[in-house]
């Protein structure tokens, strides 16, 4: 005998399912293991899994934008120092000569 589903989506819930179940997992998974990698000591693994889901996923959007912003930073500069070093970008003649010297007291 056949029945037919009274729903139209085929399920009477909303949530997860066997097809998407394990890609969440990955997804809760990662965003915990990189709140606390580098959150730099700021944070354990307990704390972050019994966060809320809002302030869990405003604390990895800040880390986000703060790593992608520094390193964005870092990029700029060493492509800076390597327009430099290629002659692309000229020096002050009167810092060309200078070594890093050390001053003295």
């Amino acid at each position: 005998m056949i029945t037919e589903s009274l729903y139209q989506l085929g399920l009477a819930f909303f949530g997860l399912s066997l097809d998407n179940i394990a890609e969440h997992r990955l997804g809760l998974f990662t965003q915990i293991h990189e709140i606390v990698f580098h959150g730099q000591g700021g944070y354990d693994w307990n704390t972050v899994y019994n966060m809320p889901i809002w302030l869990r996923k405003f604390t990895f959007s800040k880390m986000d934008d703060f790593y992608k912003k520094n390193s964005k930073q870092a990029n700029d500069l060493a492509e800076q120092t390597n327009q430099i070093k290629s002659g692309k970008i000229s020096i002050d003649p009167k810092f060309q000569n200078q070594k890093n010297r050390i001053p003295k007291y």
